[in-house]
């Protein structure tokens, strides 16, 4: 999930190839409720976690770099779309699971619902779709990379879009910064051989449905008075029912199940979609957003470690080094302006 997530008013699964996350996306916005407390609920706060929110980030930095190791071993035994679907399964389970432990209920109103699944589509089905198909021919490293331009997309809908939160000339450059890492990292200069175009162009759309997600969830599903909990396990849930229509009719039910894939696909639902959304959520209302979505720098660093160590992906000296630029001007797209103190004077 991207640091654009965080400013959702209701959190996208984690992104993990996402995202979210997460997974989206994912997490909550700058209204996030104190843990233990769902919005509009009056919870009482949370007993203090067991482990320190540090390691805690490191592990959510983990499963989502792994995610995109998880797609590249499950789509050598499984169809794109299927491994899509295993992943929404396994995820919504694990929401499932936790929703039933609290004793909350999934959201009420056809016009929640009906926004939900646009989400649905937007920041789950579409996006880990394309991930999922963009792996068959690019390398879990490259697609790590390309999920870590989602801050860079959702700039350029800033600018493109009616928005409350136009860019300053900060966060421009960071958008022509980040732009030109991703050039690097495909070299351009050397015409983008050793790159599979329509791969790189999936990995790339994905994350920018990402950040259309985000924009329509910031836009329609504010102030609904639901747990960020519920809202999530029911865009899971509807992003499951999508895939479930889709994957029959588009690609070949799996005649045998292989325990490395299967294991891979088990792993990227319960771990970098349920667990991750999770753990996200808790990092959210303990440390706030700001901190929780610096996540978002680490997983293309994890994916690529990855990839290379566990995979053998070849990696040359221009993959590292765009990373670093994409990073650096991801980073200046989210930047602020800082706004002085009103005074009671005032």
């Amino acid at each position: 999930m991207t640091p654009a997530a965080a400013r959702a008013t209701a959190p996208p699964a984690p992104a993990g190839p996402s995202t979210g996350a997460a997974t989206a996306a994912p997490a909550a916005p700058a209204g996030v409720r104190p843990a233990g407390g769902a919005p509009g609920t009056g919870g009482s706060p949370a007993a203090r976690p067991l482990l320190d929110w540090r390691i805690r980030f490191g592990v959510l930095a983990l499963i989502w770099g792994f995610s995109f190791l998880f797609i590249k071993v499950g789509t050598e035994s499984f169809a794109p779309l299927y491994v899509t679907l295993g992943r929404m399964v396994f995820g919504t389970a694990v929401l499932a699971a936790v929703l039933v432990v609290k004793r909350e209920r999934l959201p009420r109103g056809a016009r929640v619902w009906g926004h939900l699944a646009v989400a649905a589509f937007f920041l789950n089905a579409l996006p880990f779709s394309l991930f999922a198909y963009a792996e068959l021919t690019i390398s879990s490293t490259l697609a790590g990379i390309c999920n870590a331009t989602s801050p860079l997309w959702g700039m350029v809908l800033a600018v493109v879009a009616v928005s409350d939160d136009r860019p300053n000339r900060q966060r421009v450059a960071g958008l022509g910064l980040g732009f030109i890492g991703v050039l690097i990292v495909l070299g351009a200069w050397q015409g983008f051989s050793g790159q599979d175009p329509a791969g790189t162009s999936m990995a790339l759309v994905a994350s920018l449905s990402y950040a259309v997600g985000w924009l329509y969830v910031r836009r329609t599903l504010s102030g609904t008075g639901n747990s960020h909990l519920a809202m999530s396990g029911a865009q899971l849930l509807l992003g499951t029912v999508q895939l479930a229509v889709v994957t029959p009719l588009f690609a070949p039910a799996p005649d045998s199940f292989p325990a490395l894939p299967l294991l891979s696909v088990i792993a990227l639902g319960a771990l970098g979609t349920g667990l991750a959304f999770l753990v996200q959520y808790g990092l959210v209302a303990e440390v706030g957003p700001t901190t929780a979505m610096m996540v978002t720098y680490f997983v293309p660093v994890i994916a690529t470690a990855a990839g290379v160590a566990i995979l053998g992906e070849h990696l040359s000296w221009n993959t590292p080094v765009g990373a670093l630029v994409v990073l650096a001007g991801a980073a200046l797209t989210q930047s602020r302006p800082h706004r002085k103190a009103r005074t009671g004077a005032e």
